[in-house]
Parts: C-alpha cells; sequence; structure tokens
C-alpha cells in the first residue's frame, strides 16, 4: 500500500492560513496598519479603491526593510518581532505571528516598496498568489508603502461572498479607529475613491476620540483613573444620560491594543446598572495596562480575544473606577428644590415680640365633647353612612340597563391603553395598539419610499447633524430612501448634514437622535440590497413614531387604525414578525364556561 500523507506547498498552506487572517478587506487594513505602527510610523496614509476590492494602499514613515527582510517578510512564520516562545509573554507589539503579509501575498497582487531609513536606494517587489514575480531596486522611499490590488482574485468564491461596498468600507473604518483610538501619537488619514475620509493630526487621547466620533460628545465624557499593582485603568466613560439602547460607543484597549472582551463588559454595566435604564448602554473607551506576561494574546490570529491572568481582580478594579468616575462627575440627579415664588417661615423669637402686643385670646367652649352626639355641627351629620357594608345588589329585571345597545358609541373597547378589543365573524379581537400602528406607519413609508413621494414638514430653524466616519459612510446609501420618507437633508461637508424638514407628523420628536437609529439601524442589520435598506429604514421610523402604551385613543382614532390596519396586506404581523392580533373563538369561550 503506497503512502498517502504528503506536505502541502507553501502555495495552498498559505491560502489556508489566509482563510483566518484575511477574512475580508478589512483585515488586510488592519495588519497593514498594525505592522506600520510596529514599525515606528509617526504619520500613516491609508487609500482605498472600491471598498478595498480593486486597491488598498498603506503609507507610513517608519523605519522601512532592506532588501533581504523585505522578501523574508513574505514567508510565512518570518517576523522580527519574537525569537523564542519567551517572547510570547512578554509582547509590546501589535503583530507577532508571521502570518499576515503571507497570507495577504496568497490571495491578492501585493506591491511593496520599502527602503530603510537615510538610505539612498530601496526595494520594490511584486507578488501574486504567494509567487515572486519580480523585484527590483528603485529610488529611496521613506519607510514602506504597501499596495494590496484585486483581493481574491485567485479565490472567487471568496471575492463573491464579499458584501455591498458600502458594508465592507464600514468594516474598514471601525478597524481604522480601532488603531487610531490607541494610538494618538501618529498622525492617520484614510481616503476611499480619492476622497478624504478622516483626517487625524497628532492629538492627545480625548482629542483623537473627539476628532473620530465628534465634539458633541466632549461634555459627555467623565475621566476614568486607577493606578493598582496589577492594572492601570484610564480613559472615559459617557454620562448615564447619554446612554442609549443601540449604537453606543464601547471599546476596551489593553496594551495599546484593542480587545474584546465580555466579561469586562459586564464589570462596566454592573457600575452603570443603577444610574441608566434597564436595556440601555453607556459609552466607554477604556484602556488598560498590565504586564505582558499576566495576559495571552495568542488565542486567535485576530488577537482580539485576550486571555487575563487575573479577570476576576480586574473586573473588581474596572467596576471600582467606573464608579468613582461617575460619582465625581456629579452626574446622578440630585433633588433640586424650586424656591421661585417661595415665602419664607420666620423663626420664632420671644426677644422680637413688641412688649405692647397682646397674645392670643382663645375661647373654649365649656360644654364641648366630642364624645357626646348632643354637640354636632351639621356638616358631619350622617358619617356613620360611610362604614355601612354594602351589599351587592342583583339586578332587577325591569330594570333599564345602564346603557342600551342603541346608545353605544363604539364597538371598540379599549384596555389600558394597550389593547383594543372588538367583534369579528371569527370571533373576539385583541389588538396590540402599538404594534398595530407601527404596521400601518411601516405601510405608510414603504409606500412613500416606493412611489417616491415624500411628504416633508419644513423646519422654521434647520437643526445639524453630524455623523461618525462609519455613519457618514452608510448615509449617501440611504439617503434617497430618507427623501422618500420625508427628510429633507443637505450635505454641509465634513460628516455634517442640515435637517430642513422632517416627514410630516414628526415635527416634535428627537430628530438628531432618530436620524442616528435609522443610520445605525442599517449598519446593525448590514442590509446589502436597496430594498433591505428601505425597509430597515421604514421599520426603524415606524417603531420611533408609533404610539406608546399607555395612551388612550379617541373614539375617532381606534376607528382609523383598526380602519387602517384591516386595509394593509399583513395586518396580523408586524414587519418583524410580532403578531398584532389574538383571535379568541366562540368554542373558546364555551370551553372557559365549562
Amino acid at each position: 500500500m503506497s503512502d498517502i500523507i504528503h506536505l502541502l506547498n507553501d502555495s495552498i498552506a498559505n491560502q489556508i492560513a489566509a482563510g483566518e487572517v484575511i477574512q475580508r478587506p478589512a483585515s488586510v487594513v488592519k495588519e497593514l496598519v498594525e505592522n506600520a505602527v510596529d514599525a515606528g510610523a509617526d504619520a500613516i496614509h491609508v487609500l482605498v479603491k472600491d471598498a478595498g476590492r480593486t486597491l488598498i494602499q498603506v503609507a507610513d514613515n517608519g523605519k522601512g526593510m532592506s532588501e533581504t527582510d523585505a522578501r523574508m517578510a513574505f514567508e510565512r512564520h518570518a517576523t522580527s518581532k519574537i525569537t523564542s516562545a519567551d517572547d510570547l509573554f512578554s509582547l509590546r507589539t501589535l503583530g507577532f505571528r508571521g502570518e499576515a503579509l503571507a497570507s495577504i501575498a496568497a490571495v491578492a497582487q501585493v506591491e511593496l516598496k520599502t527602503s530603510l531609513r537615510g538610505e539612498a536606494t530601496g526595494s520594490q517587489i511584486e507578488i501574486a498568489a504567494s509567487q515572486l514575480e519580480s523585484q527590483q531596486t528603485i529610488a529611496g522611499v521613506e519607510g514602506s508603502i504597501f499596495s494590496v490590488k484585486n483581493l481574491f482574485f485567485n479565490v472567487p468564491a471568496r471575492r463573491k461572498f464579499l458584501k455591498s461596498n458600502e458594508t465592507e468600507f464600514k468594516n474598514i473604518i471601525v478597524e481604522f479607529e480601532h488603531v487610531a483610538l490607541v494610538n494618538p501619537q501618529i498622525a492617520f488619514t484614510l481616503s476611499h475613491n480619492d476622497l478624504e475620509v478622516l483626517n487625524l493630526p497628532v492629538a492627545n487621547q480625548k482629542q483623537r476620540i473627539l476628532n473620530i466620533f465628534g465634539k458633541r460628545i466632549e461634555n459627555q465624557l467623565l475621566s476614568l483613573h486607577a493606578e493598582t499593582s496589577l492594572v492601570t485603568v484610564g480613559g472615559f466613560i459617557g454620562t448615564p444620560d447619554t446612554a442609549r439602547k443601540r449604537g453606543a460607543l464601547q471599546y476596551f484597549f489593553v496594551n495599546n491594543r484593542y480587545m474584546r472582551h465580555p466579561y469586562f463588559h459586564k464589570a462596566v454595566m454592573n457600575a452603570f446598572e443603577p444610574f441608566i435604564p434597564a436595556g440601555e448602554m453607556p459609552n466607554y473607551f477604556i484602556y488598560l495596562t498590565v504586564e505582558p506576561s499576566s495576559i495571552d494574546v495568542n488565542i486567535h490570529p485576530t488577537k482580539t480575544e485576550i486571555k487575563f491572568e487575573n479577570e476576576q481582580a480586574v473586573w473588581q478594579i474596572i467596576t471600582a473606577a467606573v464608579k468613582e468616575a461617575i460619582g465625581k462627575s456629579n452626574s446622578i440627579p440630585s433633588i433640586v428644590f424650586d424656591q421661585k415664588d417661595s415665602f419664607d417661615i420666620p423663626a420664632y423669637h420671644s426677644e422680637r415680640i413688641p412688649q405692647n402686643m397682646e397674645s392670643p385670646k382663645i375661647n373654649l367652649h365649656q360644654d364641648y365633647n366630642p364624645f357626646r352626639d348632643s354637640i354636632k355641627s351639621s356638616h358631619t351629620s350622617g358619617w356613620e353612612k360611610l362604614y355601612q357594608r354594602t351589599e351587592p345588589s342583583l339586578p332587577d329585571e325591569n330594570a333599564e340597563p345602564l346603557l342600551k345597545s342603541e346608545e353605544k358609541k363604539s364597538n371598540i373597547l379599549s384596555f389600558k391603553g394597550k389593547y383594543l378589543i372588538t367583534v369579528l365573524k371569527s370571533g373576539l379581537a385583541l389588538i396590540d395598539q402599538r404594534r398595530a400602528h407601527i404596521r400601518v406607519l411601516f405601510d405608510s413609508y414603504m409606500d412613500r419610499i416606493n412611489s417616491r413621494r415624500g411628504v416633508s414638514q419644513g423646519l422654521v430653524f434647520p437643526e445639524i447633524i453630524t455623523f461618525t466616519p462609519s455613519e457618514a459612510a452608510v448615509v449617501p446609501f440611504v439617503i434617497d430612501d430618507l427623501a422618500y420618507i420625508g427628510f429633507d437633508l443637505a450635505d454641509l461637508g465634513a460628516g455634517s448634514w442640515s435637517v430642513n424638514g422632517v416627514p410630516s407628523g414628526l415635527e416634535n420628536i428627537d430628530l438628531i437622535e432618530t436620524l442616528k437609529i435609522l443610520v445605525g439601524k442599517v449598519i446593525e442589520t448590514g442590509c446589502e440590497v436597496k430594498e433591505e435598506i428601505s425597509e430597515a429604514i421604514a421599520l426603524s421610523l415606524a417603531q420611533k413614531a408609533a404610539i406608546s402604551y399607555g395612551k388612550i385613543l379617541s373614539e375617532d382614532e381606534e376607528n382609523r387604525l383598526l380602519a387602517e390596519l384591516f386595509a394593509s396586506s399583513s395586518p396580523n404581523y408586524t414587519p418583524d414578525g410580532k403578531s398584532i392580533i389574538l383571535i379568541l373563538s366562540e368554542d373558546e369561550f364555551s370551553k372557559r364556561f365549562r
């Protein structure tokens, strides 16, 4: 029997490794930008075309590479950052596995131009699908320039399953932000299709946050600091009143590395719990510094899952630090008594009474006895009746009904401002009035979008909204749908828009929050198709504008709501699949009364 086990060639092995390391264009940006940081650059420029499908270029002014290093950098497990297993427990660089460049070169066409600092000449290398195509000497460049072209050109299945350009670029922005947030000492720029999206100058930590997410959150950030022998906690948390149900800005970093850590997230939520409503999420930017030997970053190729040696102790320190920051900020609401138009109650001082003032005289009724019936004022007589036991009386067959059928104003009953009850041919119908309103509004918004006829109410005083870079990347793809619904937006540049009009009937809502929710909903659901984007916007706006539970409707409002609901093509369910109508048939009633 012949042997069947053999070694894979480098090209296949690299493609397998690339499956874990390079999942999408954002993965390429992450790896190349982190390498530029490790190279000691203080200026990093990222240029992307077609959301990374066509080109991802990262240029830095770091220390660069020699001719030999430039070639070796694309070999698997080739790295300058560790030399032994012990180095894994003293890492102070972002990269160390030596897989990123080999994985990128396995699934793209890569060009590298680099030279050592101060050298007059450098090297240019071109690799495609792990195969070296050319290497030549060129005039010296400052640092390194990596150009990754036609990502996944040799893996059609991977390229086919890439998301839409807006989704892929949004993911690129997210990875870019992760590195930029923890390196404020480095200047960053990000351009997409020759349009500059982000320009981040060198700044301090707080200013870098504001440069990315907007100055509107400047007064919403509370400074965070705690220093112990185990960990140093720094950064910022949002004030409790800025917590929201979705789209919160939540970032953890350890030793200048972005990480995801659900356990530490619970520590933050535990500290905020007494101060925010259930289901809402606070903003936070928390930077941890620990001894490298006390964490393990070598769990997953993406290096965002990190194991801590003293997780429970760090959890307690984070909780205490967040609670202290909230307490020091006076952000906990306190009781303030309104003293306007109040009057002073003077304190009694015997020496302040004039000597010639007579003491007040009190006349007593000598015969008054509260326990005698003889002295009773006329207005108190008959109070005993209040305490007489009232027995329920049976209805008199000959008595007139309290409400005759012909006197009934409506065949719709309301229960606690939450349910409407009415009679249908199939039985008694219980209708969730908020969900019914969501269905009606959703159908109305979708009709406006599909017919391209927005009904807008102009604002006397337009409002300005500024989107974060990740939100701004999505706005151009949803602007038409927003216009068809009734939003009149004008682009002011730099991620800012003027809101000049809103859908009719929504004049009193929080416009900034509503638009943030609409755009956030599209980002959160990752909608790819135009129809899906339209439905996400219509549903989110319907949920925002629908009547709240406890709202008592007038008779006309009840009749109009049910008429519009039953005119819908899908009256039984909300657009997200929740039941609107519950039918109780006559048979079900009969079973209940057995």
